[in-house]
């Protein structure tokens, strides 16, 4: 009887071995191309750039591996929430895909192509409504710290009193009125002339029922204010990283109230409090939002505050930069 378990405990140990070895036998044979690893190149985060007519917009681009044999992703275009790709075709360095238009009901799909090139893409994209982009694309870094930064003092972004040390995207509409930072009606966005990397920030709003407007950290990624109280925690409401990561519990007042906003940015780790209350903890923020300055994600960048969704005031708005 010994002798049988003994025997059976052998085979099962060879089977194990022989279940674990498979791949790798299968893998060594001459002519076997693994589709994982075949696949892995152009797998990743992407900052990319579209060009059309001189100007440049600001995209990103993730693709990841589902199973085997599938790729998918998702995308971030000049303006809106990061949209779900269900498939990525990629054979001998050539990738394509395509995506529904965001707004737009019976309208055709966005088609993208490239040529994957070292660690590089270039490609094509056809809009909705037929207009081709050129487009290239570089690995986003990954922006990871190695050790916590050591605070600098305290600055005061705004002073009350005029927009010394911001400027508008366009045609100016913010003002200084009773020393709170007021744009009253939809128009340009406003950015401070200096430019930061890692930072805390305190910043207050008030705006009226159903605005909405937010806060680009670097100019690139985008803290969500909107009407949101009574609503569910979603993406695209009050405290979210807009289309990338929800908060955690709604800690929207009424509109015309005073909120605040406190946030701290570290490479891509953010982390938000609304009013007091952390709702998003040392989260990582994978790609640039819809309506980043650029995808320039290695550089330092602005506060950019959003002007063009509504009427919205800020006041005692103060940043302390890493050293």
């Amino acid at each position: 009887m010994k002798n049988l378990e003994f025997n059976l405990s052998v085979y099962r140990i060879n089977f194990l071995i022989l279940l674990f070895a498979l791949p790798c036998l299968i893998a060594s044979k001459p002519g076997y191309k693994s589709k994982i690893s075949y696949a892995a190149s152009v797998e990743g985060r992407w900052d990319l750039t579209l060009y059309s007519e001189g100007k440049q917009y600001p995209s990103w681009l993730e693709v990841r591996h589902s199973g085997l044999h599938t790729l998918v992703g998702q995308f971030v275009g000049p303006g809106g929430s990061a949209r779900p790709i269900s498939k990525v075709n990629f054979n001998d360095n050539r990738m394509s895909f395509a995506i529904p238009p965001q707004w737009e009901q019976g309208k055709e799909d966005l088609h993208f192509d490239a040529i994957f090139e070292g660690d590089s893409l270039r490609g094509t994209m056809i809009s909705s409504d037929g207009k081709k982009f050129a487009w290239s694309g570089v690995r986003a870094p990954s922006l990871w710290r190695t050790q916590e930064p050591e605070w600098d003092s305290t600055i005061t972004l705004f002073n009350g009193k005029d927009l010394t040390g911001w400027h508008p995207t366009g045609v100016n509409q913010w003002k200084a009125v009773g020393g709170n930072l007021v744009s009253s009606k939809s128009g340009s966005n406003i950015m401070t002339d200096r430019t930061f990397t890692d930072f805390k920030l305190h910043i207050e709003f008030m705006y009226p029922k159903e605005s909405n407007s937010g806060v680009y950290l670097r100019g690139r990624y985008e803290v969500q204010i909107a009407d949101s109280k009574g609503l569910e925690p979603l993406k695209d409401q009050l405290g979210a990283i807009y289309g990338f990561v929800a908060p955690n519990e709604m800690m929207a007042k009424d509109a015309g109230e005073w909120q605040t906003y406190d946030i701290t940015l570290i490479g891509r780790l953010v982390s938000v409090s609304v009013n007091g209350k952390l709702v998003i903890c040392s989260q990582e923020i994978p790609g640039i939002t819809g309506g980043a300055l650029d995808s320039h994600e290695g550089e330092p960048g602005p506060l950019l505050i959003q002007g063009d969704h509504g009427p919205i005031e800020f006041r005692n708005i103060q940043l302390t930069p890493a050293k």
